[in-house]
């Protein structure tokens, strides 16, 4: 049972850490680490990502490897809107929209398959989406990406403040953070849920948990609909950013790269899909950053093995710590309880 103490003390430190989060792209906004505003907001929307498909792999146990495409549609959603003269504000709700509805026709026809075949189906979906987007020249510009020559993405605006003007990028990092938070509060209260608790039973034993009496089918595809919400927005939001969208930056490896960060922090954990993309989508950043320190010391060769080092830690950590770096309570005790049996 969580005592008083340890509830405030959980508080105290989301709250300092959100405090610090806050704080920091004020602080380093004047100095020459100002790139690092815009490496967090990237970061932070692959936070999105990872939260969106938690869902669908870490509590529900559904393997998906077209992820991606979600993120796709809601990108070229709102750039299309965009381009059209719509605010970022209709762009976001009909991106999430057409996420949606294409993640539940999609589900409605697949869903019925499990395991490494639901992997693959999902994964043929996500490379079908790129390769449209890269073919219909009439609508998406095909590989030469939108806007074209003549037309524009309109940056965010809040309240008459246009972020694109600062060139720190902060106005969106705090986009991007408010999502995260709003994201993250979703999470918790679908995992705090019937539908929750109902999800991880069906990702420990679908049968056991259909022979209880749940709506095994009608779970799965909520789950994987819900997903495809953080999915559209992000895209939105990365749409409305870059303000240029392109068909290669949605490729499968995106969608890998995902689905790592779930099993990294720990499936069906929150903290630990944050975490997981906190540090695969950050390490690359830092690594980078910091490639000319390390090559006055380790030599020019170092930016050749930075990924390497990057691949062996990965490596190191699935191997030790199975369960993630920060697991949901139910996962670490399942796992401790398997590896006393053996």
């Amino acid at each position: 049972m969580l005592k008083i103490s340890d509830l405030k003390s959980a508080i105290l430190l989301k709250g300092l850490a959100l405090l610090a989060l806050i704080l920091f792209p004020l602080l380093v906004r004047n100095t020459s680490s100002v790139y690092l505003i815009r490496a967090a907001g990237t970061v932070g929307l692959y936070i999105l990502l990872a939260l969106g498909l938690n869902f669908t792999l870490g509590c529900a146990g559904l393997f998906d490897l077209g992820y991606i495409a979600f993120y796709a549609l809601g990108a070229y959603t709102a750039a299309i809107g965009s381009i059209h003269g719509f605010s970022f504000w209709f762009n976001l709700v009909a991106a999430v929209a057409v996420s949606v509805s294409v993640r539940l026709l999609v589900g409605i026809s697949i869903l019925r398959l499990r395991g490494d075949y639901l992997a693959i189906v999902t994964m043929g979906f996500g490379e079908i989406t790129r390769l449209t987007f890269n073919n219909l020249d009439f609508l998406t510009n095909g590989p030469k990406g939108l806007p074209r020559v003549g037309e524009s993405i309109q940056a965010v605006q809040i309240f008459g403040y246009d972020l694109g003007r600062d060139p720190s990028n902060m106005g969106y990092y705090y986009l991007i953070l408010i999502a995260i938070c709003v994201a993250a509060v979703l999470s918790k209260r679908l995992e705090d849920s019937r539908w929750g608790r109902a999800w991880v039973a069906i990702r420990e034993d679908e049968i056991a948990a259909e022979l209880s009496g749940l709506p095994v089918a009608k779970l799965k595809l909520l789950a994987f609909t819900i997903s495809s919400v953080f999915a559209g927005a992000a895209g939105a939001i990365f749409a409305h950013w870059e303000r240029f969208v392109t068909p290669e930056s949605f490729v499968f490896w995106e969608s890998i790269l995902i689905v790592a960060m779930i099993v990294l922090g720990g499936m069906g954990s929150i903290p630990g899909a944050i975490l997981g993309a906190v540090l695969l989508a950050g390490s690359p950043q830092l690594l980078q950053a910091s490639s000319d320190f390390f090559s006055r010391i380790l030599g020019a060769g170092f930016i050749n093995y930075r990924y390497l080092i990057f691949g062996l830690i990965m490596v190191f950590v699935v191997t030790f710590r199975p369960q993630g770096l920060l697991p949901s309570k139910r996962r670490r005790t399942e796992l401790e309880e398997l590896r006393v049996q053996s």
